[in-house]
């Protein structure tokens, strides 16, 4: 059976550039051509407001109604990678906890079926003390637990989390995913699944970014897609010169995806533009060239 495939995008790309409603949802729509968009909670912080947060959750829904655009998950990014349910501090765990929850109705309010984060990010101290480690995880894992039947009552079909690069990040080998995974869906009100990005596979033992969707494609709904070199997680686009220096292609990442026993996955781009002169004029116009590119594999 053919895997449903989906094209959407990671609107990281739009923080502290394109924060406006208007401005990111016609720029998905007319320029990428896009329709399935992963929202992201740099772009409307749950600490804000209350006031501020319903005023632009009518915009983003007055805006994606209007341009046709399904906004299909959300995540944390670049400015919400802290230790939320890791932690050392119980308080500021519960108080990561009441943020997910408000982010939760929010995403829910936006028409998301999941919503997700990396797990958790250990200190080095909490880290280097194998009990305290222990006892942190299994913090994470009560905080996830709670939020998954919250997410429930609020409608949402499952909760996810991203294998990330090193040890203190959590998951940054396919058999330790695999495992925490396990351990996260006991006792779970909605499923945890994973949202796999091709360029986190730094560990020694896991550097193919293939045998992780492979081995784990059929629990990723979501997997970011990135133009990427070996041993690094790039975040470039997919255009002519940095394909010709990547490792990520379509055929052989589809003919994972197939392997893996999945019925279905939304590429999403996740592409990364630092703040220089070379790249902040590019964009749009790399954005574009990505899209162009795997429009060959993905017609959705």
């Amino acid at each position: 059976m053919a895997v449903d495939l989906k094209l959407g995008i990671n609107l990281g790309f739009a923080v502290n550039k394109y924060v406006e409603p208007h401005v990111w949802a016609r720029i998905v729509a007319e320029e990428l051509g896009l329709t399935y968009v992963q929202f992201v909670a740099d772009l409307l912080n749950a600490f804000l407001p209350e006031a501020i947060i319903q005023r632009q959750l009518e915009q983003i829904q007055e805006n994606t109604a209007k341009y046709g655009l399904q906004i299909t998950s959300t995540f944390t990014s670049s400015f919400t990678r802290v230790n939320h349910f890791m932690h050392p501090d119980a308080d500021t765990r519960r108080t990561w906890l009441d943020w997910f929850k408000r982010f939760v109705d929010m995403s829910a309010a936006m028409g998301a079926q999941s919503t997700g984060s990396h797990f958790g990010i250990l200190t080095f101290a909490d880290y280097d003390d194998p009990a305290r480690r222990e006892f942190i995880i299994g913090e994470a894992l009560k905080h996830w637990r709670e939020l998954s039947w919250y997410a429930k009552d609020k409608g949402m079909a499952y909760l996810t989390f991203e294998p990330m690069s090193i040890p203190r990040e959590m998951a940054n080998t396919v058999e330790d995913a695999k495992e925490l995974l396990e351990r996260l869906n006991e006792g779970a009100g909605i499923p945890f699944k994973l949202v796999l990005d091709v360029g986190h596979a730094p560990h020694p033992n896991d550097r193919d970014p293939y045998r992780w969707v492979r081995e784990l494609g059929k629990v990723s709904p979501i997997i970011h897609i990135q133009q990427t070199e070996m041993n690094h997680s790039r975040h470039w686009p997919f255009t002519e010169e940095y394909n010709a220096l990547g490792i990520i292609h379509g055929e052989p990442l589809l003919e994972a995806i197939e392997a893996s026993g999945a019925e279905e996955a939304e590429l999403v781009f996740e592409l990364s533009h630092r703040e220089a002169w070379s790249t902040e004029f590019r964009i749009i116009e790399d954005h574009k060239a990505s899209v162009d590119y795997w429009r060959q594999f993905v017609r959705k």
